[in-house]
């Protein structure tokens, strides 16, 4: 995969850009950045001041800003460390510093070949699709400036060795302190599972991913950790695929168990999760006395994990009696940056006309180029016009 010493390993791209979602850096921010995130879907200001909160809790500033700083600032060093001198930046959807502007100032270096990395590490509509249209949106509004752009996307990288390595260890980890010790007693075990959380999302935006599917993505991973923990416990933890994070009119389904319902339902000692179909899973069964949160929907502390599972789901557990531990999320892991720069490799590799091999230990690989249809929106009688997209065949 690599070129010639004296040729920039990421060529012929000049820039790599992290694509995120973004966060309020302060107490004033909050409100105009809700109402960009939620742009179109005619959520009133009543609502978004209650949702606010959350932020106002937290000071007004998302950790999801430092958090993206760090990762982006890990992942130039490991490129540098491979030879690419070419600069690594953030462009975000709801919050400075926005894609457009991101774009402009990249072009205003001179800088017209875009390698994307998304802040996902899953394919859907939210995670993927979209933020393909926020970044066509923004090449059309240059384009009319007179400033032409093109871009290539790195691939959904879940199925990666460092994402897998660095979850593995912080469920084990996790899962060691509440149970006590490397395997913890056979009883302790018994009674204690693991709840591997994501961010939920409509059930028809889910049908509309991949294929595979939002969940089938999910449930991969879950497999994929509880068969290495299998591997070092000897036994393997009951588990269930939970959600966090439900937004949208109470009319429109969205992917269950909630994490907090599912608490309440474990400490009543009734049936954990769901059926795949309708997007939870569950395995094991039994009275149950403590839960490890797995928050491997997400690459790091964001406010879905910081109030969503730090302050809502523990004080649910709280109140029911749970012990309950979370697992850290792989942030800046060096195994977790490695698959990034391999992911990101991948694409100059490609555009080179060299071979593109997977990193070894990768479940398999996504194309990078998103097929005909891949994570479509769910389009309603009074949408607006499907957006222009890059990156995809459609």
């Amino acid at each position: 995969m690599n070129p010639a010493a004296t040729t920039d390993p990421l060529a012929p791209f000049d820039a790599v850009m992290y694509v995120t979602y973004g966060g309020p850096n302060g107490p004033d921010d909050v409100l105009p950045f809700m109402r960009n995130a939620t742009a179109g879907r005619g959520v009133p200001d009543d609502r978004l001041i209650e949702v606010a909160g959350h932020y106002q809790r937290f000071g007004g500033v998302s950790p999801i800003n430092e958090r993206n700083e760090e990762l982006r600032a890990a992942l130039a060093a490991e490129l540098a460390a491979r030879g690419s001198a070419l600069p690594v930046v953030i462009g975000n959807r709801n919050w400075h510093p926005f894609i457009k502007d991101t774009l402009a100032a990249l072009a205003a270096e001179g800088k017209r070949r875009i390698l994307v990395l998304l802040a996902s590490a899953y394919a859907s509509y939210s995670g993927c699709r979209q933020y393909r249209e926020d970044l066509g949106v923004a090449a059309a509004e240059l384009a009319e400036a007179g400033i032409e752009l093109t871009f290539a996307k790195a691939r959904p990288y879940y199925t990666t060795p460092g994402f897998l390595a660095a979850a593995t260890d912080a469920t084990a980890a996790a899962w060691d302190d509440l149970v006590g010790g490397d395997s913890g007693s056979e009883d302790r075990a018994a009674d204690s599972r693991i709840a591997f959380v994501t961010h939920s999302i409509p059930t028809s935006m889910n049908a509309n991913a991949g294929p595979p599917d939002y969940v089938a993505q999910h449930l991969a991973v879950c497999e994929e950790i509880v068969a290495r923990l299998h591997e070092r416990l000897g036994y393997a933890p009951a588990w269930d695929l939970v959600y966090c994070s439900r937004s949208g009119p109470e009319h429109v389904p969205w992917l269950e168990p909630d994490i907090n319902d599912h608490l309440s339902e474990l400490a009543a000692g009734g049936a954990a999760g769901g059926d795949g179909a309708a997007g939870g899973a569950t395995s094991g069964g039994g009275a149950v006395r403590g839960v490890v949160a797995v928050p491997m929907g997400f690459t790091s502390d964001h406010m879905e994990v910081v109030f969503d599972l730090d302050v809502e789901a523990a004080e649910t557990a709280a109140e029911l009696g749970l012990e309950y531990r979370r697992a850290a999320t792989v942030g800046t892991d060096e195994r977790f940056v490695s698959s990034l720069a391999h992911v990101v490799q991948e694409v100059a590799a490609a555009e080179q006309g060299q071979d593109v091999e997977a990193e070894p230990g990768d479940l398999g690989p996504w194309p990078a180029r998103c097929r005909a249809g891949c994570c479509a929106a769910v389009r309603h009688p009074h949408a607006p016009a499907p957006r222009p997209t890059v990156c995809g065949a459609d």
